[in-house]
């Protein structure tokens, strides 16, 4: 059995659902998570943003344009009268749902039944077409399966002994149908993985059921070796490492949810990446491959800031270092990049929501001067330090681009380079040029 997970775009109107149901059915007895459909959540999002600001007007009227929406896939979707109210009873009653909540109270709770709204729908729009089609799928409701514990990580136990507790329920099915992204958590509340959890579902149902490959179909043919928004002549990378693949995804490659590699690494389950519209195409199988001696991919990361702590007393002096993790730590902000001098450390965040605070403290060990608009340049591949040379290349195709860090020797896949956002693109295409041989802009 295989697990296919179907984002937003793929589910994004009544023809793709169509280009869908095509594919699906000639693959076997498989598990299919779907996404909402594409630019439902963030329509659900506006209307938490109404609720919260007590604006029900604009939250009505957001509400009647994405029934509007519905209404039209509804009636194009579906051949027969039939199936059509009977996917516009469970369309109406997500809709209802969400206009139940236009009362005084409104908080971060029903918000997240607001947005699990929109992998319901998806889901039913599926299943009816399905059944109209004369397919004998089974819906299995990811609330019933889909748990966080106390700490707001999977609980694969309960997730494990659940789905398979369903899928025995079901197995005269032919094919599962799912939602991404939905759970609940240890209270029993409606939650969510955060955005991209679809990824993450796929990965964690795919270790639950032990399943022969999780696929991940999305709008491109797998990730490839540069961002072709800002490069030319990308190719896709035919296979990756997990932990290439994880580095990748952490550092800008969108196509894939950082958080979903891991499940399917821990429990040796390939993930292969595929396009919907080009459902030929071999796109880029990770898995636990053994090293192939290549730099594999590049991938950007934008919105980075980097602060520079320079102090006399860090000279010979144990605890510094802990001292300022823990700054952060108080703050509850991650740290991408580190590197250290004798009397100096240089560390670079993604998240200013708390800057201020950070700076204030960090100025009572040391001088601090803070840099904006960085971006980090992410190198991925077979980069043990005993390969030589590639480091050189990186650095070398870059010799003409200031780089305000260089992080190399934390991870066997990964060199990483921060970079102003205006040499971004110009860095990209050098590297590209570099080490894949490809024409810069």
């Amino acid at each position: 059995m295989k697990v296919l997970k179907f984002g937003g775009t793929s589910v994004g109107s009544a023809q793709r659902i169509k280009d869908v149901v095509e594919l699906i059915t000639k693959r076997g007895k498989n598990i299919v998570v779907l996404s909402a459909m594409s630019g439902t959540t963030n329509t659900l999002v506006e209307i938490s943003d109404y609720f919260y600001k007590k604006n029900l007007t604009g939250a009505k009227e957001t509400i009647n344009m994405l029934e509007a929406k519905y209404r039209a896939t509804v009636e194009d979707l579906y051949a027969t009268d039939e199936y059509r109210a009977k996917a516009w009873q469970a369309i109406e009653e997500c809709l209802g749902f969400i206009r139940s909540f236009s009362k005084p109270i409104f908080t971060l709770f029903e918000e997240k039944e607001i947005l699990a709204q929109g992998e319901l729908m998806s889901t039913a729009l599926m299943i009816n077409y399905l059944h109209e089609r004369g397919i004998n799928a089974a819906m299995l409701p990811a609330l019933e399966f889909m748990r966080t514990d106390k700490n707001a990580e999977p609980d694969m136990q309960y997730i494990t002994d659940k789905i398979n507790e369903l899928l025995q329920e079901n197995s005269d099915a032919d094919l599962y149908i799912t939602q991404g992204y939905i759970c609940k958590n240890a209270y029993g509340e409606t939650d969510n993985l955060q955005r991209g959890g679809s990824d993450y579902t796929a990965s964690l149902i795919g270790a639950a059921v032990k399943a022969e490959e999780i696929e991940i179909w999305t709008d491109i043919d797998g990730m490839h070796n540069n961002d072709p928004r800002f490069v030319e002549n990308t190719q896709p990378v035919g296979e990756l490492h997990f932990e290439e693949a994880a580095e990748l995804a952490y550092f800008g490659a969108k196509i894939l949810h950082p958080t979903c590699v891991l499940p399917a690494k821990l429990n040796n389950i390939p993930v292969r990446l595929l396009n919907t519209m080009q459902p030929e195409a071999h796109g880029t199988l990770i898995y636990n491959t053994r090293p192939t001696r290549k730099i594999k991919a590049v991938a950007a990361k934008d919105n980075i800031t980097a602060i520079k702590i320079k102090s006399s007393r860090m000279l010979l002096a144990y605890g510094f270092l802990r001292k300022v993790f823990e700054i952060f730590e108080t703050h509850r902000t991650s740290i991408d990049m580190i590197v250290t001098s004798e009397v100096g450390v240089s560390v670079t965040i993604d998240n200013e929501r708390n800057l201020h605070q950070i700076i204030e403290d960090l100025k009572k060990f040391g001088t601090v001067t803070v840099d904006r608009d960085m971006v980090i340049i992410c190198v991925v591949g077979d980069l043990e330090w005993q390969n030589r040379g590639f480091e050189a290349d990186v650095i070398n195709a870059l010799h003409d681009i200031p780089v305000r860090m260089i992080s190399y020797g934390g991870s066997n896949y990964n060199i990483s380079l921060l970079v102003k956002a205006s040499d971004k693109v110009r860095a990209l295409n050098l590297l590209s040029a570099q080490l894949f041989e490809t024409k810069p802009e």
